[in-house]
């Protein structure tokens, strides 16, 4: 699409607008501005071939700007497009942001059981370090001559 006839699709009148598009009410955008923003989320076919346009941009001075610009990308995103392309594969393009999803079944199960192993081992470890407590006190209390009961013995 040219230059020319771009600009003639932006300064159509709005009746034109509306009997091209059916009906009035696609004629005119909707000015309301909404309450939170959506991510933009692109689909890794076409991340793919974005890393792939702007490959054959590189020769053109300007090229991938003008690339970018009409797709409304920043240069981050074709940069980190361009790592995961060179890392993978295409399912490294369509990694997913954000928390990642809950471990269900034998995965769940298995990371419950690792935890209980772990507490496990740590309370043996503090019950020793008790007990030697307990008997290191109780041969100090025999060597000053005092018994359990707080009362000192001759």
């Amino acid at each position: 699409m040219d230059r020319k006839t771009s600009s003639a699709r932006r300064l159509r009148a709005p009746e034109e607008a509306a009997t091209a598009a059916g009906s009035p009410a696609a004629a005119e955008p909707d000015p309301e501005v909404v309450a939170k923003a959506t991510r933009r989320r692109f689909t890794a076919a076409y991340k793919l071939r974005i890393v792939e346009e702007a490959e054959q941009c590189a020769g053109e001075p300007g090229a991938v700007g003008k690339l970018l610009r009409r797709e409304g990308l920043y240069s981050s995103h074709l940069a980190t497009w361009r790592q995961a392309a060179r890392d993978g594969s295409l399912a490294a393009l369509s990694q997913k942001r954000g928390p990642k999803s809950r471990p269900t079944g034998e995965k769940r199960l298995a990371r419950a059981l690792a935890r209980s192993e772990r507490e496990n081992a740590r309370l043996r470890d503090d019950l020793r370090k008790a007990r030697l407590v307990i008997d290191v006190q109780g041969k100090v209390a025999g060597l000053l001559g005092l018994s359990f009961d707080g009362e000192k013995t001759s």
